[in-house]
């Protein structure tokens, strides 16, 4: 990949000097005569070249700046205690304070998906030593052109895109989801389905992969294991299928939103059915305000500080970087939700 643009090669694209491209750069045209065609030209060319000025240039004998990037794929910063992102932003504030480095969270140009993949608003994040990033999907394009320019950066979560140069800490959902059914085999179930969203982010792969792992392991029919279906999908029509079908235990994924889990929690209590008297119910990640549910919890918050510790090595590391990708085990939750068939 090529390396960073440089104001000279903004000078070229904008047919103008050096000098010129500096001084519109640093605003200090005080006493020189430039067109507003000249300052836009520049501007221009700065702006489709990704050109980010250094901050280190405007610190006294400094190599760094001790700002870390946080830039996330949702639609808007989430602030709800309980939400999904929230223990992984403390765990990210909690290691940054103790290893001394200030926060920058970068918001784009405006709202929604669109801004959040824009390729300007990501290149954007070069004013920071480097950048954490979360979402379930990878934009290609910049975050390639920032791993090509030498930018230190990690992803929240497993990462197999762009040939596997993406610096990751990841949760093992398939070693988790693979307990998880295990459990449920050595109760007794034979019949079981697995629900998730359709959406094939490596969250929810890893997941599918533990699954039928550990179902193809006990000899169980994995024919009809792996449901693909959206929240407003499930209901006491879908549970009634099922129970018809014999099967005596679900699990189900739980997504940065919560939707799936709480779609089918809620299908199986409209149906009057006890859990696990008459189904046994499993969530592959601890959904909220449910603590009684089984399955196991994703250690978010320790997500958030090992991410940060991989970005500092990254950026203090002398010599050529490695794409390290570390993951983290889940907590088993015994919950009351998982028994023998009934």
């Amino acid at each position: 990949m090529a390396r960073a643009p440089r104001q000279a090669d903004i000078a070229a694209a904008a047919g103008v000097s050096q000098t010129t491209v500096s001084l519109i750069l640093s605003g200090n045209t005080d006493g020189v005569r430039l067109s507003e065609g000249t300052r836009q030209r520049v501007l221009d060319a700065a702006e489709e070249l990704g050109y980010v000025p250094d901050p280190v240039a405007t610190r006294l004998a400094s190599s760094r700046n001790h700002m870390l990037g946080v830039y996330t794929f949702a639609s808007a910063f989430p602030t709800d205690v309980d939400g999904f992102y929230y223990p992984i932003l403390v765990g990210i504030e909690e290691e940054a304070a103790a290893l001394g480095q200030d926060l920058v969270l970068f918001t784009g140009t405006g709202g929604g998906q669109g801004r959040a993949h824009d390729k300007t608003a990501i290149r954007r994040t070069r004013v920071a030593d480097g950048c954490l990033f979360f979402g379930r999907h990878v934009p290609e394009e910049p975050i390639d052109w920032l791993l090509g320019g030498g930018f230190p950066l990690v992803y929240i979560g497993r990462r197999d895109e762009l040939d596997g140069r993406i610096p990751f800490v990841g949760v093992d959902y398939v070693a988790a989801s693979a307990a998880v059914v295990e459990r449920l085999v050595a109760l007794g179930h034979r019949e079981l389905r697995y629900l998730r969203e359709d959406d094939d982010a490596p969250s929810s792969s890893d997941r599918e992969k533990g699954v039928l792992a550990a179902a193809r392991k006990a000899r169980l029919a994995v024919r009809r294991i792996v449901v693909r279906a959206t929240p407003a999908e499930v209901g006491t029509g879908l549970i009634a299928r099922w129970r018809a079908e014999g099967v005596t235990a679900v699990v189900v994924e739980e997504t940065d939103t919560g939707e799936l889990s709480a779609a089918l929690l809620a299908a199986v209590e409209a149906a009057g059915l006890r859990t696990p008297a008459d189904l046994s119910v499993a969530v592959l990640g601890q959904p909220k305000d449910r603590p009684e549910v089984s399955g196991f919890e994703v250690p978010r918050r320790e997500l958030g500080r090992r991410a940060v510790r991989l970005l500092v090595d990254q950026i203090t590391a002398s010599g050529p970087r490695t794409a390290q990708q570390i993951f983290l085990d889940c907590v088993p939750v015994a919950g009351s939700t998982i028994g023998p068939p009934g």
